[in-house]
C-alpha cells in the first residue's frame, strides 16, 4: 500500500485545535499568492442574468442558486469548450420540491458560459438559464499531491409545475446538449405532486468509491425513488474523519465520487447532510466551504450559508429534516458547540411547525452520527443529549443515521428503553411506541462488525438476543458501557433504505431494507394511532 500524504500541523497541536482553529492555521500555512481568500472559497462566474433570470419556465421562473457570500471573479476559459465534456450531474430539491430543483454538475476546466437548458421533452428543451460557477481551489497540500482547481456549475430552477417530468441539458460555450450526437448526455427529473400519493424514497450513508457503492447505486435506481437522502460522509476526500488538520485529504476523490453517483443523481434528487468526513478543514472555519461549493441544498436551515446540511423538505405527506450531528457529538468534537445551539432551537420550532401541519402525516429525520448503534463507533450520548428529548416530544417517526459501516435497526425505543419490540414484518405506532432508528450505513465503505459473539440477525437469518454490551460515548469522550435490548436487525453488509409513503385514509411508512444484490434483509411498517 502506497504512503498516503498528510497535510497540516503536528498531531499535538492538532488534537487541541476546533476545525476552526485549524481551519486559521492552514490558512496561514498555505497562503495563495493570486486570489483572496474569499474569492478562492467560491469563485468564478454568476452573470448578470444568472444572479437574476427571469422568464416564465412554463408557468414559473429560473434563477441561478444562491452561493456563498464570496467574492466573484470571471470565468476564463483555458481550453476549447468543445473538448470539455460536463460530467458529476447531481440534482437536490429546493425548499419546495413542488416547484423547485436545483441541477449541478462538474467540467474539468474553466468553460465560458456555462448553462441549462430545460423543457417538456427531450427534443425541445426552449429555455436556457446561465448557471453559477464557484470555484473551489485546493493548494498543493504535500509533494504528493498537486494542487487541484474544481468548477462546480449550479442553477436553480424555480415556479415548476408540480407533478411534471422536465428534461434538461447541461453545456457552455463550444458543448451544445442538444446535438444529436449529444443527446445521450441528457437528464429527466419530476417535480413532487401537488397532492400527497404513494411514492418511494431511498436512504444511506457513508458510501465512498467503491464497487459495492456502485452497486447500490444501481439497485437503489431499481426502486424508482422520489428522493435520496445520503446520512453524511459522503466521499472520503478526508480518509481520516477525525475533523483535525491533520487528516488525509484528497480533493480529487471527489471528481470519481460525482462521476460515480451520477447514474442515478442525474434524475433522483440528492439530499445530502454532513457527516464527520466531511468536514474538510481547508474550506471555511468550520469545514464546509467544500459542501457549499459542491451542493445547492434548501435554503432554510438556521444558518444556510454557513451550515448547508441542515435544512428540511416535505414531499408529499411526509417532512424531511437533516441535521449536522457534528455540532452536537461528543466522539468527535472538532465542531462540537460551532451553532452555540442554533441548530437545536431551529430543530424544536421546525418538528413543531411540521407537526401543526394538517398535511404532514410523517416526520423522518436524518443524520450521521448514531443515536442507537452497537457496531464500532457504537452510540453518540452527544446527539441523545441534544436531541433525543425534542424527537420525543415532537412524536418523529423515523430516524435515519450512518456513521457505522453496517445495518442495524432498534424496536421502538421511549425513554431509552424498549417502547414496543418490533420483529421484522412487524408494525409500530410511533404515538404509543416510541421511535424506531435506523442505522444505514452500508452504503459503499470497509465494513465494521458488530461486538464479540454477537451475529447478524436479518430476514432469512434470525439470531435474537436479550441483550448485548456496547456503549455509548460521554461529553468527557470516554466510551460509558451499556447493557442493551434494542438491537431487532443487524447485518454485515452493503445495504440500503427504501421506504414507502402511502397517503389517503390510513397513511403508513413502509420501510425495508436491502442488501446490494436487491434482496430484502428487513422490513416493517409506521403507522400512527388515530
Amino acid at each position: 500500500m502506497s504512503e498516503t500524504p498528510r497535510v497540516g500541523i503536528p498531531e499535538q497541536l492538532a488534537g487541541r485545535m476546533s476545525m476552526a482553529e485549524q481551519h486559521e492555521y492552514l490558512r496561514a500555512r498555505h497562503a495563495r499568492p493570486k486570489v483572496s481568500r474569499r474569492a478562492a472559497l467560491v469563485g468564478g462566474l454568476v452573470t448578470a442574468s444568472a444572479a437574476g433570470t427571469a422568464g416564465a419556465l412554463v408557468n414559473g421562473s429560473a434563477s441561478a442558486a444562491q452561493g456563498p457570500t464570496l467574492r466573484t471573479a470571471p470565468a476564463t476559459a483555458k481550453v476549447d469548450g468543445s473538448l470539455v465534456a460536463p460530467f458529476g450531474r447531481h440534482l437536490a430539491f429546493g425548499a419546495d420540491p413542488k416547484t423547485q430543483m436545483r441541477i449541478s454538475w462538474q467540467v474539468p476546466f474553466a468553460v465560458r458560459k456555462p448553462y441549462v437548458r430545460v423543457g417538456l421533452a427531450p427534443w425541445d428543451l426552449g429555455r436556457r438559464f446561465e448557471a453559477e460557477v464557484r470555484d473551489l481551489t485546493t493548494p498543493a497540500l504535500s509533494k504528493k499531491l498537486p494542487a487541484v482547481e474544481q468548477y462546480y456549475l449550479h442553477v436553480a430552477l424555480d415556479g415548476l409545475r408540480p407533478g411534471t417530468t422536465y428534461y434538461y441539458g447541461v453545456g457552455h460555450e463550444g458543448f451544445d446538449p442538444t446535438r444529436p450526437e449529444r443527446l445521450a448526455t441528457l437528464g429527466s427529473f419530476r417535480t413532487a405532486p401537488a397532492a400527497p400519493e404513494t411514492f418511494v424514497f431511498t436512504a444511506f450513508g457513508d458510501q465512498g468509491v467503491s464497487a459495492h457503492a456502485l452497486a447500490n447505486d444501481q439497485v437503489i435506481l431499481g426502486q424508482n425513488p422520489s428522493f435520496h437522502l445520503h446520512a453524511g460522509d459522503i466521499c472520503y476526500a478526508d480518509s481520516s474523519g477525525h475533523g483535525k488538520e491533520s487528516d488525509t485529504y484528497d480533493a480529487r476523490v471527489w471528481d470519481t465520487f460525482l462521476a460515480q453517483t451520477e447514474s442515478v443523481a442525474k434524475s433522483v434528487p440528492w439530499m445530502v447532510t454532513t457527516g464527520n468526513h466531511d468536514m474538510e478543514a481547508w474550506y471555511s472555519p468550520d469545514g464546509y466551504g467544500g459542501q457549499r461549493a459542491r451542493w445547492s441544498l434548501p435554503e432554510n436551515g438556521f444558518d444556510p450559508e454557513n451550515s448547508p446540511g441542515v435544512y428540511s423538505f416535505t414531499y408529499g405527506n411526509v417532512g424531511v429534516v437533516a441535521l449536522d450531528a457534528n455540532d452536537v457529538s461528543y466522539e468527535i468534537p472538532a465542531n462540537k458547540g460551532y451553532s452555540g445551539g442554533k441548530q437545536t432551537a431551529w430543530l424544536d420550532q421546525r418538528l413543531r411547525e411540521l407537526r401543526a401541519r394538517k398535511d404532514i402525516d410523517f416526520v423522518v429525520v436524518f443524520f450521521h452520527h448514531c443515536m442507537y448503534s452497537t457496531s464500532t463507533h457504537a452510540s453518540d450520548g452527544g446527539v441523545r443529549d441534544a436531541w433525543l428529548g425534542l424527537f420525543t416530544k415532537h412524536q418523529v417517526d423515523l430516524v435515519i443515521n450512518g456513521h457505522n459501516h453496517v445495518y442495524e435497526r432498534t424496536d421502538a425505543i421511549r425513554g431509552g428503553e424498549v417502547g414496543r419490540p418490533v420483529p421484522i414484518g412487524a408494525s409500530t405506532d410511533p404515538t404509543r411506541d416510541g421511535i424506531v432508528y435506523v442505522t444505514a450505513g452500508g452504503a459503499g465503505k470497509e465494513l465494521y462488525g458488530f461486538p464479540a459473539g454477537v451475529k447478524d440477525s436479518y430476514e432469512g437469518a434470525v439470531h435474537d438476543r436479550e441483550s448485548i454490551l456496547s456503549f455509548h460515548w460521554t461529553e468527557q469522550r470516554l466510551p460509558d458501557p451499556d447493557t442493551v435490548e434494542w438491537s431487532r436487525v443487524r447485518y454485515t453488509g452493503y445495504s440500503f433504505l427504501a421506504v414507502e409513503a402511502s397517503a389517503g385514509a390510513r397513511p403508513r411508512l413502509e420501510v425495508s431494507a436491502l442488501a446490494e444484490n436487491g434482496e430484502r434483509i428487513d422490513h416493517f411498517g409506521i403507522a400512527r394511532g388515530r
